[in-house]
């Protein structure tokens, strides 16, 4: 007997994903891929191209932007009408930066690069895409849009080794949305600089720090607190959720779209 997959795990270099997302479409699976989905505006369009069918076949598809599937966002998210109209948004992704894999002896530049993809634009689209994609993504959930333009700037202060590919270690980017709000975003590389990994969104009648899972008025009183020992494992709860709806015949995931247009926020 053949044992036929019910899902298709997409976790290769994000380069890839949008042929690999297109062919398990074809194939008629369940998928659970990675953040980002693409790195250019072509993969894009390939991924909202196959999303569209995905949905068509009723297929369940899961993105890991895992803030959508842990308790204390999911809670805030529902009490965001307490702050009012969110009128603008700060968001971090900076820390000291991650692994690099030297080189060996007669490894051919291509699988230099597929090893150390994170290093490679056409591999990962840079840490602005591969890692702070996370926070972009909060922001454009709670704003139920996308931003319409952007500004910005970047370069490579302290990644300026043949080893260090051809990515940045610092981004800054003012992204505006269509009621012209403004979300001043910045993600950093660099050690011995200022670490955080969060984001805060401020409207019309208060602000909510989503990583300490409070939301407050403009004097500072506290209007909600969520209980942070009760928090889950979203990296565990995105998987449960697709594989439960699978399980039960369920239909309820059009992840590819809004990570498709999350990941396109951070290309742009």
């Amino acid at each position: 007997a053949i044992a036929l997959a019910d899902v298709v795990i997409l976790t290769t270099p994000p380069g890839f994903r949008p042929i690999h997302f297109e062919e398990a479409v074809k194939q008629g699976k369940h998928i659970f891929m990675e953040k980002p989905v693409a790195t250019d505006p072509v993969g894009i369009r390939k991924v909202l191209a196959a999303a569209e069918v995905a949905k068509q076949k009723k297929l369940n598809v899961v993105v890991g932007l895992q803030r959508r599937y842990q308790n204390s966002y999911r809670e805030m998210f529902q009490r965001k009408d307490m702050i009012g109209d969110i009128t603008s948004a700060q968001a971090w992704w900076n820390n000291d930066g991650v692994w690099v894999r030297p080189r060996t002896p007669q490894q051919t530049e291509m699988e230099y690069q597929m090893r150390n993809w994170y290093y490679f634009v056409w591999l990962c689209g840079d840490h602005i895409c591969e890692q702070h994609i996370h926070n972009i993504d909060v922001i454009n959930w709670f704003k139920d849009g996308f931003p319409v333009k952007a500004q910005g700037m970047g370069g490579r202060q302290v990644r300026k080794g043949k080893d260090n590919g051809e990515i940045f270690d610092h981004h800054y980017v003012e992204y505006t949305y269509a009621d012209g709000s403004i979300l001043n975003s910045q993600c950093r590389h660099i050690p011995g600089t200022m670490s955080r990994v969060d984001e805060y969104l401020v409207g019309t009648k208060g602000t909510i720090k989503c990583d300490a899972g409070t939301i407050a008025d403009h004097k500072g009183n506290v209007l909600y607190q969520f209980n942070l020992k009760t928090e889950n494992n979203p990296y565990q709860t995105e998987h449960d959720e697709l594989f439960a709806a699978i399980a039960k015949g369920e239909y309820k995931f059009w992840d590819a779209e809004r990570g498709a247009k999350s990941t396109m926020t951070s290309i742009l």
